[in-house]
């Protein structure tokens, strides 16, 4: 199991907020996981030290919105609070768990995926959700090649 640092825990727990941020501020949550694990704002929070991690989730927010200059919409879908807490957690965690950036890591388990998965994974240890995750992406990768 891996040991995160007291920062690094902060910055999962930063990353979750800011989903909740995000969710509390009115905008399409499955449009906005995209957006943010894209953005170059999810790139600072992948790099080793960038003073972006160190800004809190509200600065986070207003940096995507500025980067994504109307990509995000209000209204539309709503997941829960507690489902976008998670996300955010779970995918930061993951960077740290596997070394994968936010692009990698979302191509894998995209936000439909995280709010399927939501029900039976968040009781989980994050490794072994983060494993799970994994697994199905995989399995699905071999149905679509016909395995």
């Amino acid at each position: 199991m891996l040991e995160l640092s007291l920062d690094k825990r902060q910055l999962c727990d930063i990353q979750g907020r800011l989903f909740e941020l995000a969710l509390k501020s009115g905008y399409d949550s499955p449009v906005f996981i995209e957006a943010f694990m894209n953005s170059r704002a999810a790139e600072c929070l992948d790099d080793t030290y960038d003073r972006l991690q160190w800004a809190g989730e509200e600065y986070i927010l207003e940096e995507l919105e500025d980067e994504a200059a109307g990509a995000l919409k209000k209204a539309g879908e709503s997941f829960s609070r507690e489902i976008m807490y998670w996300a955010g957690y779970v995918y930061r965690y993951w960077h740290y768990y596997s070394g994968e950036n936010s692009r990698e890591i979302y191509k894998i388990a995209d936000a439909r995926t995280m709010e399927e998965c939501w029900p039976g994974f968040h009781t989980l240890d994050v490794e072994m959700a983060i494993d799970d995750l994994k697994e199905i992406h995989q399995l699905r990768m071999g149905k679509e090649a016909g395995y």
